[in-house]
């Protein structure tokens, strides 16, 4: 029996997208069913990587073939999706439903320092970006867009923060590897005060070069806006309209 087809019976199925890690986990447990036949105990513990090719090949036969419909992967699971040119007549059919608020720009430039910059503190984006990031920081938190990763090696140990698979949902990414190439924008310096030298002088800036006004928060802003946000829904569903663009303002007040 072609893995191929079978992992497709299963996502079309699926109501939530599923990683490779579940996929082979529905496999592993349809395998040990007392009577279960040959062909599907053949598919006993199959390494990562197989269903992975199998899962890019079944995605490249759905992309090549034309349909409303195709297969994705956004933030590591797989999931079928309607194409969003099919939007009118899907919305017509199952309604409309609420979408969270958009991104204000001084929120979308703080994202955009925390997916280049990871793990990263909220005083070192308060220097890349000139202001205060308090309000922001908290409602990108409160919105599960980033979170809390660890500390920094310095003194005080302050909070560092990460992006997360919300994230990488919302701006239709597989990975953080599918952010537009902005290395660039990753080398801005970073000059900690005194009272915060960390225990490993490697840790205390990037390379020196180029300078903070080469590279600016706007200048990430418009990286991330580069990214495929094409709205493509999850399970099947056509949003409202298409997702925002990295570029879309409104929702967050940018603190005083």
């Amino acid at each position: 029996m072609d893995l191929k087809f079978v992992l497709e019976s299963l996502l079309f199925a699926a109501q939530k997208p599923l990683s490779p890690m579940e996929l082979r986990d529905i496999l592993n447990r349809a395998a040990q069913e007392e009577n279960a036949i040959e062909p599907v105990r053949a598919l006993l513990k199959l390494d990562i990587e197989r269903i992975l090719e199998s899962l890019k090949a079944l995605e490249e036969e759905h992309r090549t073939a034309g349909r409303s419909y195709r297969l994705v992967c956004v933030a590591g699971a797989w999931q079928f999706v309607n194409e969003p040119d099919y939007g009118p007549w899907l919305r017509a059919f199952l309604g409309v439903k609420n979408r969270p608020s958009r991104l204000s720009q001084p929120a979308l430039e703080t994202l955009a320092i925390v997916a280049y910059r990871q793990p990263i503190t909220r005083a070192e984006m308060e220097q890349i970006r000139g202001v205060a990031v308090d309000g922001v920081l908290s409602s990108l938190v409160e919105r599960g867009l980033i979170e809390q990763v660890g500390r920094a090696e310095v003194v005080g140990r302050p909070m560092q923060y990460g992006t997360t698979d919300a994230f990488l949902e919302y701006f239709g990414l597989a990975g953080l590897e599918g952010l537009p190439d902005a290395s660039e924008l990753r080398r801005i310096p970073v000059q900690r005060p005194d009272s915060l030298l960390t225990v490993d002088p490697g840790l205390a800036t990037v390379p020196e070069s180029p300078k903070l006004e080469e590279a600016s928060p706007e200048s990430l802003a418009l990286a991330l806006e580069g990214t495929p946000t094409d709205g493509t829904p999850i399970s099947g569903v056509i949003p409202e309209e298409p997702a925002p663009s990295a570029g879309d303002v409104g929702g967050v007040s940018e603190p005083t």
